[in-house]
């Protein structure tokens, strides 16, 4: 029994260690409030001005995150909601 408690509780700590190698994202964009926001749509639309094809839209943190393909590649996009830039994009495959 207490064997099991131990490698219970190691497996808890990992997984609880490893929490943030899992999080890929951007989360840094604004401090604006999120009333004052630009609203998602425009972050898709700037994704489509630049050639992706959009498929999804969150909002992530203070930021929109794009899902786009674009050359057969799934990108994510990170838009500062207060000025519509990009923050980062990442190749997801």
């Amino acid at each position: 029994m207490k064997a099991l408690i131990k490698v219970s509780a190691v497996l808890a700590v990992s997984l609880f260690a490893a929490a943030p190698a899992f999080a890929d994202g951007f989360k840094d964009c604004t401090k604006l409030d999120k009333a004052s926001w630009k609203p998602a749509s425009a972050a898709e639309a700037k994704a489509k001005e630049a050639g992706y094809e959009v498929r999804r839209s969150k909002v992530e943190g203070s930021c929109y995150e794009v899902y786009g393909v674009k050359g057969g590649k799934l990108y994510e996009l990170f838009y500062s909601p207060e000025d519509l830039s990009l923050k980062k994009t990442i190749a997801k495959n």
